[in-house]
């Protein structure tokens, strides 16, 4: 019965990250060439303006969906095991990218997020914990400490899936509560990522007790 729900689990969880990847793929072409007036951007006129802005917003928002899909594939146990060299080399493509470009341009683009400093200082710490969580998934692998690259690593993806729980939450508040806009940004500025980083940990407080409790009845 166990293995029958964690099928299922499985099952609606990946297939849900097809769909919303799908659905990020199709924001991800907007901006497809290039263009400045566009989605998201038509309420970011004056920050475009800025050359720096520009360079971030765009190398964010290129690589971001890379990201997105390379990171679903570090936890197939099927692309782990029977393709290892695969798993490495996309492992190696999301750290570079998450390192070098998604998350510093992520936080460029936080200090000039909507919704004030509240907004501002979430997004910043979420950029900072991306690379930070990132940096010591890397080198635990480095170090071939594979418990703790794990841990680390669903860490840094739960940050990753905040571009789609963002989304959500916000999609689930405007369909329920009349707030302001901007408010509702506020909110799911620091809902997105909080959340998804909640639920890594306490998913694995619950695995550590139930490996310690295995080890205590086995031993």
């Amino acid at each position: 019965m166990r293995q029958y729900s964690t099928y299922i689990f499985k099952t609606v969880y990946y297939l849900s990250l097809i769909y919303f990847t799908y659905l990020m793929i199709l924001i991800t072409l907007q901006y497809i060439p290039i263009k400045l007036n566009v989605a998201f951007l038509n309420i970011k006129q004056e920050e475009i303006e800025t050359k720096y802005y520009q360079i971030a917003f765009f190398s964010h928002v290129y690589t971001s969906i890379f990201v997105l899909i390379l990171g679903i594939t570090q936890f197939s146990n099927t692309i782990r095991s029977t393709f290892s060299s695969i798993h490495k080399i996309f492992g190696k493509l999301y750290v570079f990218l998450i390192l070098l470009i998604a998350a510093p341009s992520g936080l460029i683009m936080a200090l000039h997020a909507n919704g004030g400093v509240f907004s501002k200082i979430s997004f910043s710490i979420q950029a900072l914990l991306w690379f930070w969580f990132t940096y010591k998934a890397f080198r635990y692998a480095k170090n071939k400490q594979w418990d703790n690259h794990q841990k680390f690593m669903l860490r840094g993806f739960a940050l990753t899936l905040s571009a789609i729980s963002l989304r959500l939450f916000k999609w689930i508040i405007v369909s329920t509560i009349e707030l302001p806009p901007m408010d509702t940004y506020k909110i799911v500025s620091w809902l997105g990522w909080v959340f998804n980083l909640t639920l890594v940990e306490i998913y694995l407080m619950n695995k550590k007790n139930y490996t310690q409790s295995s080890r205590r009845l086995s031993s």
